[in-house]
């Protein structure tokens, strides 16, 4: 099992960060968000004049098992039909990528299709699609390590390249409902509060969904000695795309990254992640609220401010996307904007 060395950030730096934000020729306060977001940035990098260097996006994709029992409303092949059109351009990652300066890399963890052929695409294929949990785990222990250490590898790449900045986004048919499944468990919430329409189910389809789910949890409780353990919650609803991503996310906090978080999907691993490695909260941003049942409760479990709220629910990274200018803005303002001193304008508090 790959361990994180993830420690939180040193506020010895907080005071003059403060001071220096407080001394912009501006009321104190008035900037409100991006003066937190200015704060956490400055202790993330450990400096008053921080940097967003060479953003990358993580796209991961995978299917899953639980797909077979009729959870979404979108069919299987529309995972790797996503993929080849994300390679070729035309996804909305890509439109935001292109705007925000984002590289994207597109990273095949289990999808039910021979995508190796494809260049855009980087093959790290675990197997195809994960086994149904409604009969068993996820994945076994050995596929955990694997997405696991294939999102560790995917950030230390971005890293070296130079990122400081990481966003990462998901492709995954029916990846809502281990998502639901997640925050049951891992946070301690009603089922029925956690399980919505995914991708459009009607309201028969969301009860049916539920059942399927609340069938597989009742097996997994019973079936399963450690069924408290994150780890195991985690590996056995989790889908590789989902898992990878709860990898990308421990290495970008253990190497000091600003991390952008997603949707639902995303914070639901954003809360795995946090499970096995409480600090990693401190390098996340949360980039908006979706319009998916029980997202608002989960980033409320996790303590998160989202930075928008646009009745967004496409998945793939593009929230978090849309909301780098505001986080560009409270590093702009820090390093950018002048003092009273310097402006010769009075300070009057």
């Amino acid at each position: 099992m790959i361990k994180f060395d993830i420690k939180s950030p040193d506020t010895g730096l907080q005071t003059a960060i403060q001071d220096k934000i407080d001394n912009l020729n501006k009321p104190k306060g008035s900037l409100g968000r991006l003066e937190s977001l200015a704060m956490q940035i400055c202790l993330i990098q450990q400096t008053p004049e921080p940097r967003l260097k060479h953003p990358c996006h993580l796209l991961f994709g995978g299917d899953h098992g639980i797909e077979r029992e009729g959870v979404s409303v979108s069919p299987r092949e529309v995972t790797w039909q996503q993929m080849l059109n994300f390679a070729g351009g035309g996804g909305g990652v890509n439109m935001f990528c292109r705007q925000h300066g984002f590289k994207l890399y597109i990273v095949d963890v289990g999808v039910d299709y021979d995508l190796a052929s494809c260049p855009r695409i980087i093959d790290k294929k675990i197997a195809r699609g994960t086994a149904n949990f409604l009969y068993g785990p996820a994945m076994t222990a050995g596929q955990y390590d694997k997405a696991i250490g294939t999102g560790a590898e995917m950030a230390a790449r971005c890293h070296a390249e130079g990122c400081n900045v990481i966003c990462i986004g998901e492709m995954g048919i029916a990846n809502t409902s281990p998502s639901s499944v997640w925050m049951s468990l891992l946070g301690g919430v009603p089922l029925a509060e956690c399980v919505g329409a995914g991708a459009g189910l009607d309201a028969p389809g969301v009860s049916r969904k539920l059942t399927i789910l609340a069938r597989a949890v009742d097996k997994f409780k019973a079936d399963t000695p450690d069924s408290n353990a994150p780890e195991t919650i985690i590996r056995y609803f989790g889908g590789f795309e989902m898992v990878a991503a709860v990898g990308a996310m421990l290495k970008a906090a253990e190497m000091k990254m600003t991390v952008l978080i997603d949707g639902f999907i995303m914070t639901a691993c954003a809360l795995a992640a946090t499970q096995l490695a409480p600090e990693a909260k401190e390098y996340m941003i949360f980039g908006h609220v979706g319009d998916e049942c029980g997202h608002r409760r989960l980033l409320d479990l996790l303590g998160a401010q989202p930075l928008l709220n646009l009745g967004l629910r496409l998945g793939e990274g593009t929230g978090a996307l849309c909301s780098y200018p505001i986080i560009v803005s409270a590093v702009r303002m820090i390093n950018e904007m002048n003092n009273f001193e310097n402006a010769h304008i009075t300070k009057y508090f």
